[in-house]
């Protein structure tokens, strides 16, 4: 990052398709006025960034199967933060952003990647939560939290979702 740029950094704790979505669009944006954006993931957060293709129970203890298993795989999974109402309000939502010719989440997460937004998943989240490195999608470094925090401390925006 030059020192004439401007960042925002996000901290994205959510696993919630609406929170996620505004993480979304908010970096999108930021791209769009030209700034460099950084998106971490941990702990809920990280089901954005899993690729339901590569999911994979192979040397995982038994929570961690039972966990992967029932969480989330890939982010237009992700439930609502209200009214999910077992997902009958998720699929309202999402009948109402059709309607307005609203991109839907993975249109919004495709697009900021596509911009150069730096995806990153919290190291120490990926192990408590039993995720592999080679489960999320391509490209995602993994960050442990001082890296983070250097990231943090240069943005011009910190946000956490």
């Amino acid at each position: 990052m030059e020192n004439n740029e401007k960042h925002i950094n996000i901290l994205l704790f959510s696993g919630d398709y609406d929170k996620c979505l505004a993480a979304l669009i908010l970096v999108n944006g930021a791209r769009e006025m030209g700034m460099t954006a950084t998106v971490f993931c941990a702990f809920w957060g990280l089901f954005l960034l899993r690729d339901p293709e590569k999911i994979s129970m192979e040397d995982k203890n038994l929570y961690e199967k039972m966990f992967s298993s029932i969480t989330p795989s890939a982010a237009e999974k992700l439930p609502l933060s209200k009214m999910n109402l077992a997902g009958i309000g998720k699929s309202m939502l999402l009948n109402m952003m059709d309607e307005n010719d609203t991109p839907h989440l993975q249109d919004f997460l495709n697009g900021a990647r596509k911009k150069g937004v730096r995806f990153c998943a919290c190291k120490l989240s990926l192990e408590i939560m039993g995720f592999k490195p080679e489960e999320l999608l391509e490209g995602i470094e993994v960050m442990d939290v001082q890296s983070y925090l250097q990231d943090a401390v240069n943005a011009n925006v910190q946000l956490f979702i």
